[in-house]
């Protein structure tokens, strides 16, 4: 690979991690968010013992969750993009 190639790939690689980190610093606010609601909500449906308190805790929590699947996948992104980054650096000085 040419080093005018690996330099390309390399800013592309570094902007979607850019990117990548931001969304992942929202989605951590998001996730203290619904988990703060989802704990809310269990208390509330421990307290009423009602099937429609029940119901809210169970779609809470089922948020909370979702929240944290999407936080985990976004790490996992930014994990494989940093190995990327990495050979890329690798092959770049490699060649220099």
């Amino acid at each position: 690979m040419s080093q005018t190639r690996v330099e390309r790939r390399l800013a592309d690689v570094g902007s979607r991690l850019k990117r990548l980190r931001a969304d992942l610093a929202v989605a951590e606010e998001q996730c203290l968010h619904f988990d703060d609601l989802a704990d809310d909500a269990r208390l509330r449906a421990l307290v009423s013992e009602t099937p429609a308190m029940e119901r809210q805790h169970r779609d809470a929590a089922r948020q909370a969750q979702t929240m944290a699947k999407h936080r985990a996948r976004l790490q996992e992104e930014i994990t494989a993009l940093e190995q990327t980054q990495d050979d890329l650096l690798d092959r770049f000085y490699s060649d220099a």
